[in-house]
């Protein structure tokens, strides 16, 4: 690799464009979007792809200032350049009542986390510490983030969905010193406080400073409000401790679903690298307004506001009800909108709800300007400015009126919600990424008006596919290229935490991270995503599934002798094929005083579903299954999985890709009533 760095470097000549260098095409194959390089030149396999934009150099520092290497500089750069403007806006007011956007500038932002910093050492905080972030997103979240950054203390984001067993566990795994919680939190943290000894400090953001409990005796641990360490490092302020752009950042927790959580470690550099990549194809603006309501606990957000800062973006954050998002909008207007697959869903929903319901002359009026303009963008001429101010205006004052950018991540967006949102409102970028990458790892380009793809590689990374044999994907594949999408560049993480075993599952000695899912190349270079190697999954609203898992909780439930879970990245909840115990259902039935005249038709009876799906409901409670985990749906089978028809391995296993085929009408069925009766439920 280097060898191929270093003649490609020389044949470059300072450019990093490929037109501008007749030899550079010696090493690269132009593919539109993306370039092809051989991996070793000794082998003389062309399989590693980069972004156009930056062919012959992966991006690892912002290119107008690569002075910036660390989060702490990005921030610096950002607060002597747009000082006085708008940063950071909330609705919510210090009596908690919620009015119009009020709005610190940067340079206010800036002697805030000065404080918040200070106060950390003058509470005897070290360098190094590890600091847990449990609320959700306002300015305090941001605040602190580049306190932590400015005096060298690591941030540990805990998601506020978290149970009580998750927050111990990281609490404890990553020797957390200070959390940094809101009072509806506080007692639950008091009420485990004693098993997390390593906990020195709370600090209550909002917070009442006149009735602040004390920690339980048995513990060393303070408690005090926001304000009052605010306070304290005001008045002592210290200077700063510049991290380097090698030392940690953050460690993120991702959800663990294979058990316990692992901890993702990311350098000041892993993030830099990132963003600056993206900065390449998408432009931010200090006039533009962002809206933050994405968990910050999540890659997604956080690297978003990396960006964001660098532009000078105004960010107003949400009042933190999901059910006053579409007010929040209204009062903020945001430029940028970021969003994810499920939320899209719903807008895609209630819209075409709305047009259907408006019926005839209005109706009709929607679906010509739909077709006239989505005509237009596809043979790439100017839609006429009349549809969007006869029906697309009216339609893009739901999220406020002026968005000019719309980005989607975390799962994928099924192409005619895509197609859809694109026609509408204008330019809507799918990306795809991973914590393990920083965040992005390749996205849509702007101007590219191909659907049903996650676009080219991000310019600060190399993406192959590599050989899955079992589940026959090769690159000698046709049409198209297939196998594992492996990513490296300067954007890959430090590793999990404390797991040095985990961290070599999924990085090789060639420092390719390996994805788990499974793409193709379409033509032009961009990445196309089609199966998942392992058995996890994610859901529409991004929760990650182990079905195995599941499948064991549910096996315990006396009217199943086996069960196959389903969920995909287009639904947001989990369905059930189960093959019934025979004797406990015609048992259960002789009880009920149910007639039938076989298993079959006993199995189809709605009476026998409601009472087994009852019994996994209770079975689910009682393992403490998380909501997003349960089974909403469920078919019953009479014939029960066998080798003979297919469905199990040698070793007992159900065989995930022969069920999901076997049983498609059943799982297609299942999802069409849950559909039916969420739209019935919305319409009330």
């Amino acid at each position: 690799m280097a060898q191929r760095e270093q003649e490609q470097e020389r044949s470059s000549i300072g450019g990093a464009g490929i037109a501008a260098n007749p030899t550079a095409g010696e090493y690269a194959h132009a593919q539109g979007y993306s370039v092809v390089l051989p991996e070793k030149l000794q082998t003389g396999k062309w399989n590693v792809y980069r972004s156009a934009a930056s062919p012959l150099r992966l991006i690892d520092r912002f290119p107008g200032n690569p002075e910036i290497g660390t989060l702490h500089d990005n921030f610096v750069y950002a607060v002597e350049i747009f000082r006085d403007c708008r940063y950071l806006g909330t609705r919510i007011g210090s009596d908690g009542t919620v009015g119009d956007y009020k709005w610190m500038t940067y340079g206010e932002a800036s002697t805030s986390r000065t404080a918040i910093g200070s106060g950390l050492i003058y509470h005897g905080i070290s360098e190094g510490a590890r600091v847990g972030l449990y609320f959700i997103n306002r300015p305090e979240w941001i605040i602190l983030d580049h306190a932590c950054a400015a005096y060298s203390y690591v941030s540990v984001p805990l998601y506020d969905t978290l149970g009580p067993d998750a927050v111990q566990f990281i609490v404890n795994h990553a020797t957390v010193e200070v959390i940094f919680c809101v009072p509806q939190t506080l007692s639950a943290i008091l009420s485990f406080i004693t098993q997390m000894p390593c906990v020195r400090l709370i600090v209550v953001v909002g917070g009442d400073d006149s009735n602040m409990p004390s920690a339980p005796t048995a513990t060393e641990c303070k408690i005090v409000t926001y304000t009052r360490l605010h306070n304290e490092g005001k008045m002592s302020p210290q200077p700063f401790r510049s991290p380097k752009p090698e030392d940690i950042a953050t460690i993120c927790y991702t959800s663990g679903t294979t058990g316990t959580p692992k901890g993702a470690v990311l350098s000041h550099e892993n993030l830099i690298a990132n963003v600056a990549g993206s900065s390449l194809g998408i432009k931010f603006y200090p006039s533009d307004v962002y809206i933050s309501y994405l968990p910050l606990a999540h890659i997604y957000e956080r690297a978003n506001q990396v960006a964001l800062l660098h532009y000078g973006v105004a960010i107003g954050f949400y009042q933190g009800d999901n059910l006053k998002l579409m007010d929040d909008l209204a009062a903020l207007r945001p430029t940028i909108f970021a969003s994810v697959p499920r939320l899209y869903n719903r807008i895609y929903a209630a819209i075409t709800n709305a047009v259907k319901e408006s019926g005839g002359l209005k109706e009709r009026l929607f679906h010509t300007a739909y077709n006239a303009k989505r005509q237009a963008m596809i043979s790439g001429r100017n839609p006429s400015p009349m549809w969007d101010k006869l029906v697309f205006n009216k339609i893009k004052g739901r999220l406020g009126g002026r968005v000019r950018l719309m980005t989607s991540g975390a799962s994928p967006l099924s192409p005619d919600v895509m197609e859809f949102l694109r026609t509408c409102f204008g330019e809507v970028l799918e990306g795809y990424g991973m914590t393990e990458t920083s965040c992005v790892i390749s996205t849509m380009d702007i101007g590219d008006r191909s659907i049903g793809h996650v676009g080219s590689p991000n310019p600060s990374c190399e993406v192959k596919l590599v050989d899955v044999p079992e589940m026959n994907y090769t690159s000698e594949d046709q049409p198209y290229p297939r196998g594992e999408i492996c990513v490296r560049g300067a954007i890959i993480f430090r590793g999990y935490y404390k797991d040095e075993v985990q961290t070599r599952e999924v990085v090789d000695e060639d420092g390719w991270l390996h994805t788990g899912d499974i793409g193709l190349w379409l033509p032009g270079g961009r990445l196309k995503i089609i199966d998942r190697k392992k058995n996890i999954f994610k859901l529409a609203q991004g929760e990650y599934i182990a079905p195995e898992k599941i499948e064991n909780v549910y096996s315990k439930c006396k009217f199943i002798a086996q069960c196959f879970i389903y969920g995909d990245s287009f639904n947001s909840s989990l369905v059930a094929i189960v093959a019934v115990e025979p004797e406990v259902l015609k048992a259960w039935a002789a009880s009920e005083g149910i007639q039938y005249e076989d298993l079959k038709q006993l199995c189809a009876d709605p009476r026998a579903r409601a009472a087994v799906m009852a019994d996994m409901d209770s079975i689910g409670k009682e393992a403490q299954l998380r909501g997003f985990e349960f089974a909403k749906a469920v078919t019953l089978v009479a014939e029960p999985f066998t080798l003979e028809n297919g469905l199990l391995t040698p070793t007992f296993k159900v065989k995930r890709p022969q069920a999901k085929a076997y049983f498609a009408k059943e799982i297609s069925d299942m999802y069409a009533q849950l559909r039916e009766t969420e739209s019935a439920r919305s319409k009330l």
